[in-house]
């Protein structure tokens, strides 16, 4: 089966389980690129709650999503580590894999799909998933399993009827309800190697594992 995504900045856990649920993924870079939404932003828990990080882009007007220039007049690399160091440092698994992502905050890139792509890989990389992925060779305008925007954080309510969050041990779960289905740091710095566990009972179609 294949399904279409868009790129993502430290995905959500909806995001990754489709990389194992689909044996292909298209990245669709040729679309329009759309704002406030996951390409350029990730959501993490602080002592405070969520957090938005946002990554600065060139304004995009009506650029391709390959074409999109991260604006790097702004010192977001520093922000978004100090803002992750905070949320994640007593994390049982933070100190094992956070040099895992030093790229990203001491390497200036210039468009955010090379950005994307090189996270996207790594966490893979780390989740142990097998996955084919490849970008869009042009614009894809219907398809069947088409989760560009189906994986929104402008949506409240999940409605997927393949994932369903499964909880896990969070740093500040002393304080807060379980919040689900953040960025794909969250439960990496939480459960380590067990996180491909979590992925795996948060998909629903069970008969594709």
């Amino acid at each position: 089966m294949e399904a279409i995504l868009s790129t993502a900045y430290f995905g959500n856990i909806q995001y990754f389980s489709k990389y194992i649920l689909y044996k292909n993924i298209i990245i669709d870079i040729h679309e329009t690129y759309p704002r406030q939404t996951y390409r350029n932003r990730c959501e993490i828990l602080t002592a405070n709650g969520k957090l938005s990080l946002s990554i600065p882009i060139v304004k995009p007007g009506k650029s391709l999503t390959k074409n999109v220039k991260i604006d790097n007049t702004y010192a977001w690399q520093k922000q978004h580590y100090r803002a992750i160091l905070s949320a994640y440092k007593n994390s049982p698994f933070f100190d094992f894999f956070i040099d895992e992502f030093s790229f990203v905050f001491d390497r200036q890139y210039n468009y955010l799909i090379d950005l994307n792509s090189g996270i996207l890989e790594k966490c893979l990389k780390i989740l142990e998933i097998k996955s084919n992925w490849s970008y869009s060779d042009d614009f894809i305008k219907n398809h069947e399993n088409n989760f560009r925007e189906k994986i929104n954080p402008k949506i409240k309510e999940l409605n997927d009827p393949e994932f369903l969050p499964k909880n896990y041990m969070q740093v500040f779960g002393d304080r807060f309800d379980f919040f689900p289905n953040l960025s794909i740091l969250d439960l990496i710095f939480n459960e380590g190697k067990n996180s491909i566990v979590i992925l795996k009972k948060s998909i629903i179609k069970k008969d594709v594992l």
